[in-house]
């Protein structure tokens, strides 16, 4: 135990305070913290009632739309804040978490933009997080350049390195570690308050400002919510309304339906939303996961081009550009084929085509999760969209009625799909339970939307009992044979030493129990993160 956690009336510290976690959890910050917590928690409590509650709608048969109580906002004419300098150019982002060497290295790939992640493609241990805030602070004060102990290779930041973008936790999420008054404080709040307590004036005197990605929102109040907290921290800070700003990813079913209203909520610290395709397809799932009406195709033909995905895409750059903030692209999540120059070849092509598609349509820029994809999707948008954005591209050609939004991909269910599912899903959250949330498997950089997206599949196949292709029936006797047999592949594939010092008999116990339960868990990063916190 600290004294630290003695010194900040009513917070209590029950992580290990090693290597240099004193520099973050000053009682200045904690007190920071803790101020959050108190003023926003019971609103963020009462606002994830809110989620459960409209969840026992869709459960009974309701299906997502546009409100009718917000339409005087979408009708309205209105602008977003003006928009920093250093964000009018964000052709190519990249994102990856906030361990030390990936930081430099992201900062310095060449891209517009870097998004360093607490959230999806961060396993949220308690080194993790806290090293996350450390590098973080060292990157404004100038001394992120290490040598790493293992290679002895030397990591520099060099000049003019992308922008730097934070995205915390989900407003879901606690940090099990820091509690205020014997509650466990919100990740969210927990990742914001010590970023911007410690980094915000930093910052201001290099010429920036504090920017983050802002995830998992399902609707406008939740926004409204955030807003409050810039607001607060703002004022805390001695710094002028709006200097914070954020993007929204557009990952959840209802904020589809919601992204004027979420504009307009936070209207002086919005820049733009982003099209987070990887968790709203998971979330199309989940959201209408009682409704047999709404069942998806093998994940590999949910594809952003057609259908649902198809309509909420357009329907995000209209519904940005009008508001004169950015509509931002998705993940290109597949990564170099080392020693395979046709199969890399190949994922390069995807990526091309994918890139060309959201250029085209009128996006402002894109994500991609490895640094040689930074180029490939560089020359895309740098020939498409030779100037520094597209918020002259209105699109009001689109329309999209509920319906669109609702279209389902048509396509066929197979075992390999299932098998896949399985396969994709256990290893990535056997990497996780190890620490890591970024993991590469079979040529694709996965986070967590991937496992959900895997076991969120095979939870609806097996209890509607759907035909597969070649005769079988998803059943739960078929998920145990394929769970077996999968799992002796994936020996096969990492080596049967690896295997056995990996946590997959946990990550296997934990997958089989999600895709099988009677009622469908809201997100598998809650149960995980009590194997290791």
């Amino acid at each position: 135990m600290s004294n630290t956690q003695n010194t900040v009336p009513g917070v209590a510290i029950t992580g290990p305070m090693v290597a240099r976690y004193a520099e973050i959890l000053t009682p200045e910050a904690l007190g920071f913290v803790a101020e959050i917590q108190r003023r926003f928690n019971p609103t963020r409590k009462s606002l994830l009632n809110l989620r459960a509650e409209r969840q026992k709608q869709f459960d009974a048969g309701k299906t997502p739309d546009f409100l009718p109580e917000t339409k005087a906002v979408r009708d309205a004419d209105w602008k977003v804040g003006a928009i920093p300098a250093d964000l009018l150019d964000r052709r190519v982002e990249i994102t990856g978490p906030v361990d030390r060497k990936m930081v430099i290295n992201a900062l310095n790939s060449g891209a517009k933009v870097f998004m360093t992640d607490f959230e999806d493609a961060n396993s949220p241990t308690w080194a993790n997080n806290l090293d996350g805030q450390i590098n973080l602070k060292d990157l404004w004060t100038g001394r992120i350049d290490f040598t790493d102990p293992v290679s002895g290779k030397q990591y520099k930041l060099k000049p003019n390195p992308a922008v730097l973008m934070v995205r915390p936790r989900g407003l879901h999420l606690e940090e099990s570690h820091l509690s205020v008054d014997g509650e466990p404080v919100s990740g969210a709040f927990f990742d914001f308050a010590l970023y911007v307590f410690h980094n915000a004036k930093a910052m201001q005197a290099k010429g920036t400002a504090p920017y983050f990605y802002l995830p998992k929102l399902e609707g406008h109040l939740e926004a409204r919510l955030w807003n409050a907290v810039f607001e607060h921290a703002e004022e805390k800070l001695a710094l002028p309304v709006g200097t914070f700003k954020a993007t929204i990813l557009i990952e959840t079913l209802p904020a589809a339906f919601e992204m004027d209203e979420i504009l307009f909520e936070m209207r002086d610290h919005i820049v733009g939303l982003n099209c987070g395709r990887w968790d709203y397809i998971f979330s199309f799932i989940k959201k209408l996961a009682n409704n047999q009406a709404y069942v998806l195709p093998d994940r590999g033909q949910v594809v952003m081009g057609k259908a649902f995905l198809r309509a909420y895409s357009l329907l995000l750059i209209k519904t940005c550009h009008r508001r004169g903030a950015f509509a931002m692209g998705g993940m290109a999540a597949q990564i170099p084929v080392k020693n395979n120059p046709a199969a890399n070849e190949a994922a390069f092509a995807k990526v091309r085509a994918d890139k060309e598609r959201e250029a085209g349509d009128g996006h402002d820029g894109t994500w991609v999760a490895h640094p040689d994809l930074v180029p490939v999707a560089m020359e895309v948008f740098d020939r498409l969209m030779p100037q520094a954005n597209q918020l002259s591209k209105l699109r009001e050609d689109v329309a999209m009625t509920a319906k669109d939004l609702l279209e389902v991909h048509e396509g066929t269910r197979s075992e390999a799909g299932f098998r896949e599912n399985i396969r994709v899903g256990v290893q990535y959250i056997e990497a996780w339970l190890r620490g890591r949330g970024a993991v590469p498997i079979y040529n694709m950089m996965e986070d967590a939307a991937t496992a959900e997206i895997s076991r969120a599949q095979i939870w609806q196949q097996v209890k509607y009992g759907l035909d597969l292709d070649q005769g079988t029936k998803a059943t739960p006797e078929l998920f145990e044979r394929c769970l077996k047999e999968e799992m002796e592949r994936v020996k096969g594939e990492v080596g049967a030493e690896n295997y056995a010092k990996g946590r997959f008999p946990e990550a296997i116990d934990l997958f089989r129990t999600l895709s099988l339960a009677a009622k469908f868990e809201d997100f598998l990063t809650v149960p995980a993160y009590k194997l290791i916190a």
